[in-house]
């Protein structure tokens, strides 16, 4: 068992940066990889950036450049820097613990970010 517990999100103007954190507790010697996923109304939640156990870094065409994923093993936490943010940003954020084969039923609790003026 896993459980992932979510922080940071809220509401920011365009431009501005946020920063979400999720700290992994549990089981977790097995995990390949830990990911963040966003859904915004009407639409799929979809992958935004991803790392693994050993650093390598993955994002979303939409986030590169602007959106930083990092991982602190010491304190089983990964975290997501969002910077530059854009109103098309606005989603609920999740984290996931990825075992190698996609998206687990291990996410976070879902945190809101709303990017607006």
């Amino acid at each position: 068992q896993v459980q992932l517990v979510q922080f940071g999100g809220g509401l920011v103007q365009p431009g501005g940066s946020l920063r979400l954190s999720c700290v992994v507790s549990g089981s977790t010697f097995s995990i390949f990889a830990m990911d963040w996923y966003r859904q915004a109304p009407g639409k799929q939640r979809e992958l935004v950036a991803g790392i693994t156990s050993g650093g390598k870094t993955n994002y979303a065409a939409s986030v590169k450049g602007r959106f930083t994923i990092s991982r602190d093993n010491g304190k089983n936490t990964v975290a997501l820097q969002m910077n530059s943010l854009k109103p098309e940003d606005t989603a609920v954020y999740y984290c996931n613990a990825d075992y190698g084969t996609g998206p687990s039923d291990y996410w976070g609790q879902g945190t809101q970010v709303t990017v607006s003026s």
